[in-house]
């Protein structure tokens, strides 16, 4: 009998010990994913570190406009464009992704929170339009951007980016209204090899000519 009651307060001890285990486990679940979610974005916020000057360095602003408009060609319109598209190109500056001498240590220098904040500030500003300037290739960066070309496999533009340049949320980015000279630099470097973080530019930027190019980003600096 001392034998039995033994073993059936050993049975009851584990059995006590499992239960409190898989309870500790429920509740650290929920707590792990709690931690893991990211605070949400506060455009606020983004607006403050966007306009602000660190020290020894200079503002998002002085760059690319207090709205995100940028009134220098060689610098991306950052307006209406989708948030998460701009949160993963800061990601990818400060992680080397993507190379660029003037982002890499501004976009070190903030924190995953400011990037979110950031992002869903510039996000949240109209782009102002642009317009084309090359009159005798606009006709090629329609043709090229609405359709593609079929016997070299270049897809059309607007299979991802939408006829109006708008991009679709999360996926691809809006192009609508960008400097056709930003635009054409990209291109550029996706062709080069020297922008790395999209292997669906890369593939689709190999197959274009110089003349190809600088149609097509002069016709998407006119959509709207």
């Amino acid at each position: 009998m001392k034998l039995f009651a033994k073993f059936m307060l050993a049975a009851l001890v584990g059995m006590a010990f499992s239960a409190s285990y898989a309870a500790d486990e429920h509740a650290a679940a929920p707590a792990a994913a709690a931690v893991a979610k990211p605070a949400k974005p506060d455009p606020a916020k983004g607006d403050t570190v966007f306009n602000a000057t660190p020290a020894n360095s200079q503002s998002c602003a002085s760059c690319h406009n207090a709205d995100g408009n940028s009134a220098i060609a060689s610098n991306p319109k950052l307006a209406q464009q989708h948030p998460e598209y701009i949160l993963k190109q800061l990601q990818d500056f400060k992680s080397g992704k993507r190379k660029s001498a003037i982002m890499k240590p501004l976009a070190s220098a903030l924190s995953d929170e400011d990037m979110r904040n950031i992002a869903w500030f510039v996000g949240s500003k109209n782009v102002k339009t642009g317009f084309s300037k090359e009159k005798d290739l606009v006709a090629l960066g329609e043709k090229i951007y609405r359709g593609g070309v079929a016997d070299r496999q270049i897809a059309a533009c607007a299979g991802c980016h939408s006829p109006n340049g708008a991009g679709i949320p999360a996926q691809y980015p809006r192009l609508g209204g960008q400097h056709a000279d930003y635009t054409t630099a990209q291109l550029v470097a996706f062709r080069d090899g020297v922008r790395l973080n999209s292997p669906q530019m890369t593939g689709v930027a190999a197959k274009l000519n110089d003349r190809e190019i600088k149609a097509v980003a002069d016709y998407i600096a006119g959509l709207r």
